[in-house]
């Protein structure tokens, strides 16, 4: 493979990137990109489609890539009335000691717009954050990163995460 790094970006509804992806034979081509231990980052649908499957409008088979499946925000369980989708400045909070997160702190904000959101193992978990109840918001699989907001969006804080991601 010519590439040295892959981001898979997204916005959007996950059925439907993902039958873009099968469309044109780029699901195989993001799996076998995975495969050849390179660093692959996943932002927002694009850390989506890394999982098993998604709820979103039924349920959708995706990527594989890391165990555990995509669900909606679950409003009964909000500890206050929240909006869906989640908009705007967050919290992540820094699970465990990854590249994706060098050099920022162990809590940093960034910018997110989803409505739904990874349920994985914890030996997955490297960013949690709270909106109503506490979610997964960053993943990794050895050399598969996934993160839920937009670090292209989310000022010194994103550039950072992009800019160790290119240091990989």
């Amino acid at each position: 493979m010519q590439y040295d790094k892959l981001i898979l970006p997204g916005v959007g509804a996950f059925a439907d990137a993902m039958e873009h992806l099968k469309s044109n034979g780029m699901d195989k081509a993001v799996k076998e990109y995975a495969n050849s231990g390179k660093p692959l980052l996943g932002i927002c649908l694009g850390m989506q489609l890394l999982f098993e499957s998604s709820e979103e409008f039924g349920t959708t088979k995706g990527l594989g890539l890391i165990p555990g499946k995509v669900i909606a925000f679950d409003e009964h369980r909000f500890d206050h009335p929240q909006k869906v989708p989640h908009m705007g400045w967050n919290e992540l909070f820094v699970q465990k000691e990854t590249p994706l997160f060098h050099g920022l702190k162990k809590e940093f904000y960034l910018y997110f717009v989803h409505s739904f959101h990874a349920v994985c193992d914890d030996s997955y978990i490297i960013g949690k954050t709270h909106y109503g109840y506490t979610f997964v918001s960053a993943v990794q699989n050895n050399n598969i990163y996934g993160i839920q907001p937009h670090p292209e969006k989310s000022h010194i804080n994103g550039l950072k995460i992009i800019e160790n991601f290119a240091k990989l």
